[in-house]
């Protein structure tokens, strides 16, 4: 009779334990109030991008060649560069810097000369001193006018998205220095 109860006692401790709620989540949900949200914003606001390549100061670096065996594509498919351009008011380099354009692009299309661009814009100056917009996208460098997703921030800019939309306002051919005009819509609370 002892040898009939175990196997039920451990049966029933079994079903018991699996219908009882684990005490050891790594999850929780939570109400939105400790955040504080108030009432999203809508910020639409435009500066000046330098991609500086030449130089004895450049502040875009290339970190990844074109690959020998890619070297008959002229759109140079595959290079890779490594940023921290400087944000400023207008397209003059020496106008009010209001932050940095840090992280990344690559040549992405074996077709057209078309950016994946990877970057955070840094405020460094006014209200958003300290706060970040982050841009994950496609950039067709020689469309008038490029549109690309926000798809995050930090600082003021929590929970941000929208979009940017570029449109070059100089590129030297020869040295791939670039001025792009930088407008930004962006909702955030």
């Amino acid at each position: 009779m002892a040898h009939l109860l175990l196997p039920l006692a451990l049966s029933f401790l079994t079903t018991v334990s699996l219908s009882l709620p684990t005490t050891t989540n790594y999850w929780r949900s939570i109400r939105p109030n400790p955040f504080k949200f108030r009432t999203e914003k809508f910020t639409h606001f435009q500066f000046y991008w330098h991609d500086v390549q030449s130089g004895s100061n450049p502040t875009s670096i290339t970190i990844v060649r074109q690959s020998p065996v890619n070297t008959s594509r002229p759109n140079g498919f595959g290079l890779v560069n490594m940023i921290d351009d400087p944000l400023t008011e207008r397209p003059d380099i020496n106008s009010k810097l209001i932050g940095r354009a840090q992280g990344m692009y690559g040549l992405a299309s074996q077709e057209e000369i078309g950016l994946l661009m990877a970057m955070n814009f840094v405020f460094t100056t006014g209200r958003y001193n300290g706060s970040t917009l982050t841009v994950l996208g496609r950039n067709p460098v020689f469309q008038k006018v490029r549109e690309m997703p926000v798809i995050g921030g930090s600082g003021l800019f929590r929970f941000a998205r929208g979009y940017v939309h570029a449109s070059t306002h100089n590129l030297n051919t020869t040295t791939g220095d670039a001025v792009v005009k930088y407008g930004v819509y962006v909702l955030h609370y």
